[in-house]
């Protein structure tokens, strides 16, 4: 596996943020989901390392509010579509003009709201997220605030117990991540026209967390649907995963 290096650079607020980096090649920007950071979601179960051996640079942010990137506690620091600006200010930053562009959950959000505002990778691809997902983000939203609101008051079994002890374990800053999560709002699907690129939507064969995924790749232009074992907790880990994300980058 190629080495990881980590680099810091600052947004237009003068917020730093984080990004990992691995591999030589075409460049491909992943992007990792809610509560989550590059470190887990592409590095520690091997995605990252598999995209990178078949020839590429793989560039994962850690997204505001998130891993090591800054943590503002000012709410002027996350106004709307706040990620898809640091997406695009990290893409000028490192002058990429022919990349690939990606993400999951969260990540996937950002990528579609990057495209249908003027990004234009080579290739797309777009993991958890499902078509109802694009539209829901506003329910997904309260829930999330709920696990903050209620962080040390559920019992097991609860709902929102699993999200909250991914939280704890991720060391999230309440705070930072409820700010962030008000900036949130449903997805344009007009964004999806914007879609001409060849895509590849991956999700887990037991993830509705955001709709179907079938029927996302289904209404874009030139998508192809991939499904690998998992939840949407899981899927992620999974070797299938990033092999499939990989033979598409490839391809």
């Amino acid at each position: 596996m190629s080495d990881c290096s980590t680099h810091f650079w600052k947004a237009s607020d003068d917020v730093e943020l984080a990004y990992r980096e691995m591999g030589e090649g075409g460049p491909v920007v992943l992007l990792h989901g809610l509560f989550s950071d590059a470190e887990t979601n592409w590095i520690k179960f091997g995605t990252a390392g598999r995209i990178a051996s078949r020839g590429f640079r793989v560039i994962m942010p850690d997204l505001r509010a998130h891993g090591l990137s800054g943590k503002p506690h000012e709410p002027e620091h996350y106004p709307r579509g706040i990620l898809a600006r640091d997406l695009r200010e990290l893409i000028g930053h490192l002058e990429l003009t022919d990349f690939d562009l990606g993400g999951f959950s969260l990540g996937a959000r950002t990528t579609v709201e990057g495209i249908g505002e003027g990004l234009t990778p080579r290739r797309a691809v777009l993991g958890g997220a499902g078509l109802e997902g694009r539209r829901n983000w506003e329910r997904r939203k309260t829930f999330f605030l709920e696990c903050i609101r209620l962080f040390d008051r559920v019992p097991r079994g609860d709902p929102h117990w699993l999200s909250i002890q991914f939280m704890k374990s991720q060391k999230i800053d309440r705070v930072a991540a409820g700010l962030l999560l008000e900036s949130f709002a449903d997805a344009f699907l007009t964004w999806l026209e914007a879609f001409t690129m060849p895509t590849l939507v991956v999700c887990g064969d037991q993830d509705d967390d955001n709709g179907s995924a079938e029927q996302l790749a289904d209404i874009l232009p030139d998508a192809i649907f991939r499904e690998v074992p998992g939840t949407h907790m899981s899927s992620v880990t999974r070797p299938e995963f990033g092999q499939a994300i990989a033979d598409f980058l490839a391809g």
